[in-house]
């Protein structure tokens, strides 16, 4: 499991669905779709219609991936923080039931009130 006071899900960017589409679809159950794709470096973070599930990229090639799934179920609290003039970037927090804090951070272009829409509509 990703040790999210240590990981580095910073400057998430919206990126098109398909770019890890092929990669996490084997693990989907059903009727489960993506409602949201987002990309670090090389990490990336999903948004479905069931959970969040964060990938971390690992090793040298990249072939070796960490996914973990943050079902909705498990959020007790959340905060949406926007961008400012000065602070371009936006942050997400959710602390889940057993496992604390999880914060992502994404660039000012990112639509989080939208995020944080999707979250409340799953919360609820």
């Amino acid at each position: 499991m990703i040790d999210f006071q240590n990981a580095s899900f910073m400057k998430l960017k919206p990126v098109p669905d398909t770019d890890f589409s092929s990669m996490i679809s084997p693990i989907f159950v059903d009727g489960e779709t993506i409602m949201g794709t987002f990309r670090g470096m090389r990490d990336g973070v999903v948004f479905t219609n069931k959970r969040i599930i964060a990938i971390n990229v690992q090793g040298m090639t990249g072939k070796k991936k960490d996914f973990t799934s943050l079902p909705y179920s498990k959020i007790q609290a959340f905060s949406v923080e926007t961008a400012g003039v000065f602070d371009m970037d936006s942050e997400v927090e959710m602390w889940f039931s057993g496992m604390g804090k999880v914060k992502f951070e994404f660039v000012a272009r990112a639509n989080v009130s939208e995020i944080c829409k999707m979250i409340s509509e799953k919360v609820l």
